[in-house]
């Protein structure tokens, strides 16, 4: 099974890299001292980011917001354009010492890199989790970045998650 290997090899590399697990201890230091974290994302990402909006209100007790009502995408794109509307969504809720987690496979994402720009405009840290290229502006653009370059759109995605997982597991002393 091609895909098996693949994944086996691609999740050992990054989750056994140096670089980060570093990051992740960052990042966990950020979810444990912030009360509010915002999550962001487009397509998958914003699945994830449903779910661990809800995993880490109900498991660490935190006051958790994310972008993935329709009626308000809907809302917000239309009045805003979709590369502002993350953006002005954050303006409206975001406040100085809270915390943005922003996810891209591709990290190139303007609306997202939009929406940290004004969350660190505002006062606030952000975690990112991007893909596909090493090099990508999101990757760049956070407090703590988490960097997946990889091609395959359910490696990352998957890594995203899992990762989102393990920081909560550790958090709670699991």
């Amino acid at each position: 099974m091609k895909q098996l290997e693949l994944y086996h090899k691609e999740f050992t590399l990054h989750l056994t890299s140096p670089e980060i697990k570093s990051a992740i201890e960052k990042a966990m230091e950020l979810l444990r001292t912030h009360n509010r974290i915002f999550f962001l994302g487009n397509g998958g990402s914003n699945s994830i980011c449903s779910h661990y909006m809800e995993d880490y209100m109900k498991m660490m007790s935190k006051r958790t917001f994310s972008f993935t009502d329709a009626a308000m995408i809907t809302c917000f794109a239309n009045d805003y354009g979709w590369e502002k509307a993350m953006e002005e969504w954050i303006k409206f809720q975001f406040m100085p010492g809270d915390l943005l987690v922003a996810i891209s496979s591709s990290g190139e994402s303007k609306n997202i890199l939009n929406a940290v720009k004004t969350a660190k405009a505002l006062g606030g840290k952000v975690i990112t989790f991007s893909g596909f290229n090493k090099d990508n502006s999101l990757g760049k653009a956070g407090d703590v970045n988490i960097v997946t370059p990889t091609r395959s759109y359910g490696i990352v995605e998957n890594l995203h998650s899992s990762i989102l997982h393990l920081m909560l597991d550790q958090l709670q002393g699991l």
